[in-house]
């Protein structure tokens, strides 16, 4: 594949400024939303996820991950684990890839960017091969609430190189 003549990609989905791009539409399954920012005099209080949300299906657990600028962090996917991403420090890029064979919008690309700027929760289903790029000049920070706890012995968790792989898209920097 040669992937220096991918096609550009375009706004899919606009909540005010989170915007998530893609070739054709957003991916079946993932949903994007502005996080709900409270602040006062003493500081900022962010809903990252309530049990409320219309797309909440269970929960399996909460951690953060860390990345250090210009590194990549990609490709991989669950079969049974849906993500959910908020950038609490710096900035990601974050890519999604629709492998599923039985997917309406297989082989679709989104992207969004995510920053402590940019507050908002972004959802990845099951089957969907997702990562991020850090494109701040400082170490981003990503909490992810999860549907499923990580199995040691037998993780749901199926990787691809980053660069080396079949998925239409490249994670360099486009200035323009």
């Amino acid at each position: 594949m040669d992937k220096s003549k991918l096609p550009p990609l375009r706004v899919v989905f606009a909540d005010e400024s989170l915007l998530l791009r893609g070739r054709k539409t957003v991916i079946e399954g993932v949903r994007a939303r502005r996080a709900r920012i409270l602040p006062d005099e003493r500081g900022r209080l962010g809903e990252i996820m309530r049990a409320d949300d219309p797309w909440f299906e269970k929960f399996g657990q909460v951690y953060f991950t860390t990345t250090y600028p210009g590194i990549v962090k990609a490709w991989h996917f669950h079969n049974l684990q849906t993500d959910h991403f908020y950038c609490v420090r710096g900035a990601i890029k974050a890519a999604l890839y629709d492998a599923r064979e039985n997917s309406p919008t297989r082989g679709e690309v989104n992207e969004m960017y995510l920053s402590e700027h940019q507050p908002a929760l972004l959802r990845i289903p099951p089957g969907v091969y997702h990562g991020w790029m850090c494109v701040s000049d400082h170490e981003s920070m990503v909490v992810n609430v999860t549907t499923e706890c990580y199995n040691y012995k037998t993780p749901d968790e199926f990787r691809a190189d980053p660069h080396e792989n079949d998925i239409p898209y490249v994670w360099t920097r486009r200035d323009g």
